[in-house]
């Protein structure tokens, strides 16, 4: 080809197929170097060290796409059989029944408001908290205080709730002048006080992490220090508080123990805080011991509604809380 357009006087095709062949060489020896193996003991123990870190996240990502690809394939046979409106949406739950009934509606609804309620209890307390003991608490208060909160996180989810049902489930009981005390108030109580660890802790080290000038510049400007702590700190360490927020919330959905011990257990509707309800959670763990055939198989079509709610609401926080923070 060259030598024929060189013989039609067209050189030129001669010096680009030379050019394409340069260029080829200089690629192939740019990859050559990318990969070339390490030559030192300092090389390899990098070279290693990455490998295993490379590992151990791929592990982490083929756990979390096992337990979807499991929870799928073992929720979705009930919720074909069931129907999924009828599944999701049914205000009935008697799986022992001569004629079973799977809705799940009171379950999802118990579940929501009472995340909710120990969010809009525990996420401000948590918050006011973390901000005394990073900016205004003394040494020796920030210790005692700060050693408080450490021991109350590692309470087994048991202990909340025998302490629940036999301190607070009496006292609502007494307090509101109910039969029982045993009632999505109890849980939400529970709850809140069980995520508080979490939103403190996280705080904390968001808000000690902040650029100690921030605060500096808004004083000399004549703000108070409780103006800079709520209109300067705590704006600059969202990100960290709102990872906080989200870790306390995916506690309070996923708790069943606790619950179980002071909720009441019944498949109520939450139309009251004062009724007796069933969680999600709690939905599988009183059932699944003796649960066999369709029912067994509904508690786990329960587990992969549980699953996708817990997943779309950190989805969600995420976006919501830190969506106008690019470096979160």
């Amino acid at each position: 080809m060259i030598r024929l357009a060189h013989r039609v006087g067209l050189p030129f095709l001669r010096a680009d197929a030379a050019f394409s062949k340069d260029s080829n060489m200089n690629k192939k020896s740019s990859f050559l170097r990318r990969v070339q193996l390490p030559r030192t003991p300092a090389d390899w123990l990098e070279a290693m060290m990455n490998f295993i870190f490379f590992l151990c996240g791929m592990l982490a990502v083929g756990c979390v796409v096992l337990i979807t690809v499991y929870m799928v394939l073992s929720g979705m046979p009930a919720i074909h059989k069931i129907g999924l409106f009828k599944f999701l949406l049914g205000t009935e739950w008697a799986s022992t029944a001569a004629d079973p009934k799977f809705g799940i509606l009171p379950f999802i609804l118990s579940s929501v408001y009472g995340t909710l309620g120990a969010t809009l209890i525990g996420v401000p307390i948590g918050l006011l908290t973390a901000v005394f003991l990073s900016k205004a608490a003394g040494p020796k208060v920030r210790t005692v205080v700060v050693t408080a909160i450490e021991l109350l996180s590692g309470i087994p989810s048991v202990v909340f709730g025998l302490l629940g049902m036999q301190v607070l489930v009496p006292a609502v009981a007494k307090t509101f002048g109910k039969a029982s005390g045993a009632c999505l108030l109890s849980a939400i109580v529970v709850l809140s006080i069980m995520i508080l660890p979490s939103i403190v802790s996280v705080s904390v080290t968001a808000l000690n992490a902040v650029p100690p000038e921030y605060e500096q510049g808004s004083l000399a400007l004549g703000a108070t220090d409780t103006e800079t702590w709520f209109k300067i700190s705590v704006p600059a360490a969202k990100s960290g508080i709102a990872a906080g927020i989200v870790l306390g919330i995916g506690r309070a959905i996923g708790e069943a123990m606790a619950v179980m011990m002071v909720a009441g257990n019944s498949p109520n509707m939450p139309d009251s805080l004062f009724r007796s309800v069933t969680f999600l959670t709690t939905a599988i763990a009183k059932e699944m011991s003796y649960a066999g055939g369709l029912q067994r198989q509904a508690l786990f079509s329960i587990a992969l509604v549980l699953f996708g709610f817990i997943m779309i609401i950190n989805v969600v926080l995420n976006v919501v809380l830190k969506g106008g923070d690019r470096d979160a």
